[in-house]
């Protein structure tokens, strides 16, 4: 993060249920950052200590406005912050239709001197997916749709930070898969910074630019996903089953009649299930330990199309399992690769040695690609 980029400076300290928080953390006014860790390890009282819901000691900014600081008894309402929150649960209101509940959120909006909207309701209405189902009642509307509208009402208050406290956590993995394509336009489209909560690191991994790993009211890590991802030290934190990292590659072409895409990822080919996209356009990949295999040497034979060359750069043999997690170098990105102890010692694997990583086409559904 560039020292002259504009940032969320947030740092609080002080009693929240059986334990301490002390947390202080920094994250660009620009796209998603998100704060992951398990439930109650301090997220959600971070997110409403940030709306000016909660007050502990601390300071926050926000770019050059300064919302909280105790050292000067300064402590600005949450009315004075222009902050969107989006709830787990939706929270509509049950009197109004969808198009009633976005007005409320425009009508939110700060005015000056008859000025147009800053965020134009047909385009959020667009993003969101939701045009047909403005004349609806919330009761008739499903989770899913229930929640983009509530996105949609704090996207037109026109805030300068949009807060997510798990959005999608009542939502089944298909319906979640669909409301983050949604999220994902929205951040392409519109220049509002998130701060977005979740203990779903698939989630994060599609969504997020930015990381901060929280783990009883203490910071634990801080970075861009990619970085925080790669970091062995922090599997109990981001789990076994789901560890992975993110890697960054191009459009290269398509092969139409076996329906495949394939990317470059620093010279090197990924084949991936076809995707809607075009030439030269970039694709975060998001990659599970648990679906990369190490060869140490050059595989033939066999049906797995992405074997990409890498480097060894770190094992952590897990004490009293069967596993092991590495690290692998592929020349300007990383993977992570979960193997067994007894693969470690009968390949011979050692830190700095070179190796293959096979990864299957398969593996990389619509959950994997953003």
């Amino acid at each position: 993060m560039n020292a002259d980029t504009p940032v969320l400076d947030a740092a609080f300290k002080g009693p929240v249920g059986n334990f301490n928080l002390d947390v202080a953390f920094k994250a660009p006014l620009t796209g998603v950052t998100a704060l992951f860790g398990a439930s109650g390890c301090g997220k959600t009282t971070i997110l409403r200590c940030i709306a000016g819901l909660h007050h502990l000691p601390g300071k926050l900014a926000l770019g050059d406005r300064l919302w909280q600081d105790d050292t000067a008894n300064l402590f600005r309402p949450p009315h004075k912050r222009r902050v969107g929150y989006v709830f787990q649960e939706p929270s509509l209101f049950a009197h109004l239709t969808v198009r009633g509940n976005l007005n409320f959120g425009a009508r939110r909006a700060p005015r000056g001197n008859g000025a147009a909207p800053a965020v134009d309701f047909d385009q959020v209405v667009g993003l969101l997916g939701i045009s047909h189902l403005l004349d609806r009642a919330p009761a008739r509307l499903s989770g899913g749709e229930r929640q983009r509208v509530a996105v949609g009402r704090a996207l037109l208050s026109e805030p300068r930070l949009l807060l997510m406290d798990e959005p999608l956590s009542a939502l089944d993995r298909s319906t979640k898969d669909e409301i983050l394509a949604y999220f994902e336009a929205l951040q392409r489209e519109l220049n509002i910074p998130i701060l977005y909560v979740s203990h779903d690191i698939a989630e994060v991994t599609r969504l997020a630019d930015r990381l901060v790993v929280l783990s009883r009211g203490g910071k634990v890590a801080e970075g861009s996903v990619g970085e925080v991802l790669e970091r062995l030290d922090l599997q109990p934190m981001t789990g076994r089953f789901e560890a992975g990292v993110m890697l960054t590659a191009t459009v290269k072409g398509r092969d139409e009649a076996f329906n495949l895409t394939f990317l470059d990822h620093h010279g090197q080919t990924l084949t991936i299930p076809a995707v809607d996209a075009a030439v030269g356009d970039i694709i975060r990949l998001r990659v599970r330990a648990r679906d990369v295999s190490l060869a140490v040497q050059p595989p033939t034979g066999i049906s797995i199309r992405n074997i990409l060359k890498g480097r060894i750069v770190e094992i952590r043999e897990e004490a009293n399992t069967a596993f092991a997690e590495t690290l692998i170098d592929l020349g300007g990105g990383r993977l992570r690769a979960r193997v067994t102890r007894h693969a470690v010692a009968d390949l011979k694997l050692a830190e700095g040695m070179p190796v293959y990583a096979l990864i299957k086409s398969i593996t990389f559904d619509r959950r994997s690609l953003g």
